[in-house]
């Protein structure tokens, strides 16, 4: 007989998710994932001047709060009928391309890596660095403290099978703590040319209102140097170690075989050429990407406005205790479909694309190292090493991106709101596809909807019963302490989930 295991709040994620899985034979045999709360942002837009909505959606988030500004601009842009130059282009992904470096650090050292390694270690480090010293004594005196949860976060834990070998956990729990001032680095990058993080001021339809000139350029690159440095010589490495470790993760947490990429990081300042293409990945197969085929079902979800409707056209009207409804997530689908988005779709999109050369050797060389093809990235390990793979190619971009800037040319073309217009912006956020669509009537925000990643990923059922990607993905994981049920919170964790994005 199947028994109920759940796990809510999960932690170490953006927001609040909760998840029940039926466990039966040590197997999950079926899956629930739910969003617990409700903010509305598309209901605070109504009514607003169309210019406060990028500054009021980046709120939505302070992990990717560019993505959603950016999101906004790109509304704005086509609702406007303005482009940006090539300056303000060039600024514009490196403002992002310093978030999504930030986002995917933060997600695989801060929020996943703790799944995989022996935090405890520290407490039989022998050497001398000092940092690593210093964590110990304060692991130690935690411990040895009356505090409800000593050495928040890295304790309490699942008991559950760790890394073994001490050399990769002590040089993990280092490279932990040097994350945090990669994080702090690539903030600063984004700031330089967004004025501040988190929030960017500078961003702007037609561009950003930031000026470019010797100094700044300067100071980015010197910063991203030392980013790089740290994802080729850690980031890269130690998601391998895991990998090496954890190989049965590669079957572990397989997805529905359906991806989806909007596109992001424009190569020119109509956006045709992009550095992640669009797509859409079905059974193998890859399509154009067509927006026409997104809508939003919202059977189970606390929602009573329509279900099936184009987001241009979608509404938010909130329904709690909704019967039959079990999250306040809605369910994109997209021709009907349930599809996963993120850095594991927009890098298969890119690979079987085959304009990129740098992605194909990189998930070439990555994958020659456990003699597999590109089909094992469908798994939790796969996300982690894709979002790795596509940090290393931002980051490199990056640093061609800002040597393109010309100190003093123009960053932004003016342009006039008219009384009427409609606009998409339709790009990718560290976690996956971000959609923003804007009505704007008599100057001002008519109907405001966002589509995000995790809106996505970790929907519930459809109208047809069809489970959301999260849910699909933990059919089939292996649970063996019911009690310690670590298994499902690595394939939920290796999706990066952003309740507070997805409930919106």
């Amino acid at each position: 007989m199947a028994k109920t295991v759940h796990i809510d709040p999960l932690t170490r994620i953006e927001g609040h998710l909760a998840i029940r899985v039926e466990v039966e034979n040590n197997r999950v045999t079926d899956a629930f994932s739910s969003g617990e709360m409700f903010r509305g942002f598309e209901v605070i837009l109504r009514g607003r001047h169309p210019l406060d909505a990028q500054q009021i959606t980046q709120r939505i988030c302070g992990v990717c709060p560019i993505s959603h500004g950016v999101a906004s601009i790109l509304a704005q842009d086509a609702a406007y009928g303005v482009q940006p130059p090539n300056n303000g282009r060039l600024a514009r992904n490196l403002i992002l391309g310093a978030n999504f470096i930030q986002s995917h650090i933060i997600h695989f050292y801060h929020l996943c890596a703790l799944d995989f390694i022996d935090i405890a270690a520290i407490a039989n480090y022998q050497g001398k660095d000092a940092v690593l010293v210093s964590l110990k004594d304060w692991v130690t005196h935690q411990l040895e403290s009356k505090a409800l949860y000593p050495a928040a976060p890295f304790l309490p834990r699942y008991d559950a099978q760790y890394v073994s070998d001490a050399e990769i956990n002590i040089s993990a729990i280092k490279h932990y703590l040097e994350a945090l001032d990669m994080r702090a680095l690539a903030h600063q990058m984004a700031a330089l040319f967004g004025g501040k993080l988190p929030h960017a001021a500078t961003l702007v339809p037609g561009g950003v209102s930031e000026t470019i000139d010797a100094v700044k350029i300067a100071a980015y690159r010197s910063k991203l140097k030392k980013v790089q440095t740290f994802i080729d010589e850690c980031y890269i490495p130690d998601v391998l170690a895991v990998a090496s470790v954890f190989p049965d993760y590669f079957s572990i947490g397989k997805g529905i075989g359906a991806y989806l990429a909007y596109g992001v990081f424009p190569e020119s300042s109509d956006g045709a050429a992009r550095l992640f293409p669009p797509g859409a990945m079905i059974d193998g197969k890859l399509e154009e990407f067509e927006a026409g085929k997104i809508a939003e079902d919202v059977r189970s979800s606390f929602f009573s406005s329509p279900s099936g409707l184009r987001p241009s056209e979608g509404a938010t009207v909130p329904a709690p205790g909704k019967s039959g409804a079990y999250s306040w997530l809605k369910a994109p689908r997209y021709g009907g479909r349930p599809m996963e988005v993120g850095p594991l779709a927009r890098i298969l999109v890119a690979y079987h694309r085959g304009t990129n050369t740098a992605v194909k050797s990189l998930v070439d060389s990555v994958l020659t190292r456990f003699y597999s093809g590109p089909e094992v990235l469908n798994s939790a390990l796969g996300r982690h090493a894709a979002r790795a793979i596509e940090t290393k190619i931002v980051a490199d971009r990056c640093a061609e991106w800002v040597e393109q800037l010309k100190p003093g040319a123009p960053t932004y073309h003016d342009f006039e709101i008219p009384p009427s217009a409609t606009g998409a912006g339709l790009h990718e956020a560290p976690r996956g596809a971000l959609g923003h669509w804007l009505e704007i009537r008599d100057g001002r925000i008519a109907n405001y909807q966002c589509v995000v990643p995790t809106t996505w990923n970790c929907s519930p059922r459809d109208d047809r019963g069809a489970r959301g990607p999260v849910e699909e993905a933990l059919l089939n994981t292996p649970i063996a302490d019911e009690k310690n049920p670590i298994e499902a919170a690595r394939v939920v964790r290796s999706f990066d989930p952003c309740i507070a994005c997805a409930v919106h």
